[in-house]
């Protein structure tokens, strides 16, 4: 019998769908825990180095954080099938490499486009309302205040990056993905790894949103994404 395992997240990361995801394709049971992303008291004691964000996972007496760290720890954990770390050493290169390039590119991208218009922001900070389990005062904060900060998020994410335009950004990532997903199931080949499970991350996080009607329009990657859908629906049934 496995110790109890809680996610400390927020609704609308990305990180911690990623996490998720990884959690329901492994079928491991666990618990979440909403965390306000403004006091964060709701995070279990963390290591000195530790940064106070989620997502943080709970395993027992163990406590991981950054979700990449989290989905590498996790066969060491949950040793049973689906791996998400290949056995051969240049698939696992591989997968490792376009993980991080989900969390620098597409991830990063992400909230240029559902912050970046009024309508988007608001709509996201009624989710993160409804999602949460704070307080009547601190909920309705999110969602009159929030749009106006989403907003400046997403300007001060497409000016780092050097860019104007957040839609062509995604549109960028997914030709990339595309490629390195050619005529195989998978991202990295055959095998689902740790690579597509970042990426699937990434896409559930917008499916309230219109970018996630524009994702799935690419055929090759909505076959893609209905085969980790339905191994994740097996997994959790």
């Amino acid at each position: 019998m496995h110790s109890p395992v809680i996610l400390y997240q927020f609704t609308l990361c990305p990180f911690c769908n990623k996490v998720r995801a990884a959690l329901d394709l492994k079928g491991i049971d666990y618990e979440t825990v909403e965390v306000s992303p403004r006091t964060k008291v709701e995070l279990p004691e963390l290591p000195e180095e530790a940064p106070r964000k989620v997502p943080v996972l709970r395993i027992g007496s163990d406590v991981l954080y950054d979700s990449t760290d989290i989905l590498m720890e996790l066969d060491r954990f949950f040793p049973n099938e689906p791996r998400l770390l290949p056995t051969e050493p240049a698939t696992k290169e591989t997968a490792e490499e376009i993980e991080a390039w989900v969390d620098e590119q597409f991830i990063k991208a992400l909230p240029t486009v559902i912050y970046g218009s009024w309508s988007n922001a608001a709509r996201a900070a009624r989710t993160i309302g409804r999602a949460s389990k704070f307080g009547f005062f601190q909920g309705m904060g999110v969602k009159l205040g929030g749009p106006a900060i989403m907003r400046l998020v997403a300007g001060r994410i497409l000016k780092k990056a050097g860019r104007t335009d957040g839609h062509a950004w995604i549109q960028e990532c997914l030709d990339q993905f595309e490629s390195w997903l050619g005529d195989t199931n998978y991202v990295c080949g055959n095998e689902m790894t740790m690579a597509d499970v970042a990426m699937l991350g990434g896409i559930t996080c917008v499916d309230e949103f219109p970018v996630y009607k524009d994702i799935l329009s690419r055929p090759k990657i909505a076959a893609w994404h209905e085969r980790l859908v339905e191994m994740r629906r097996d997994a959790v049934a």
